[in-house]
Formats: C-alpha cells, sequence, structure tokens
C-alpha cells in the first residue's frame, strides 16, 4: 500500500489518462475490413467480389472461384481459391 499522496499508487489506473479506446469492433476471426473487400476485384475475372461472412471467404460469380479469407487477409491466388459449383 502506499502512503506517500505525492506517489501514485501503481495498483490503481491514473485518472489522469484517457481511458483506451478500442481500435475496431470486433469481428470473427476470418472477416476481413470492409474498405479492404470494397476495393478488391477478383485476379481471373476482374469483377467485383461477394463476401461469403458465413464460409470466410470472397465469392467470385464470374470466376466460379472462392478466395479463403485467413487471419483476416484475403488470400487473391488463384491457386488458393475454391471453385465453386453452381
Amino acid at each position: 500500500m502506499n502512503d506517500d499522496p505525492a506517489k501514485p499508487d501503481p495498483a490503481k489506473p491514473d485518472p489522469s489518462m484517457p481511458e483506451p479506446a478500442t481500435s475496431q469492433p470486433a469481428r470473427a476471426p476470418h472477416a476481413a475490413s470492409p474498405k479492404l473487400i470494397e476495393a478488391l476485384v477478383c485476379p481471373a475475372s476482374g469483377t467485383r467480389l461477394e463476401y461469403d461472412a458465413a464460409a470466410g471467404e470472397l465469392i467470385s460469380k464470374a470466376a466460379g472461384l472462392a478466395y479463403p479469407i485467413r487471419d483476416g487477409i484475403p488470400i487473391m491466388l488463384i491457386d488458393e481459391a475454391r471453385r465453386i459449383e453452381d
């Protein structure tokens, strides 16, 4: 316990410091930034992608491919994409 009022108690938060801000709202582990998803296009077809949150993939209907998102990073390699069956 700290008996000297001039010294701050390290066990208590400093009231002069602002509360830490949360940088971003919580997202699923595979979720990518919405702004990033908007900017990406399919490397095979050049068309826009649709985000499938349940599967954690970016879907290119034009190319029939699903690109995985791993640790929030879209893997935009054709060789890594999953072929989509209609």
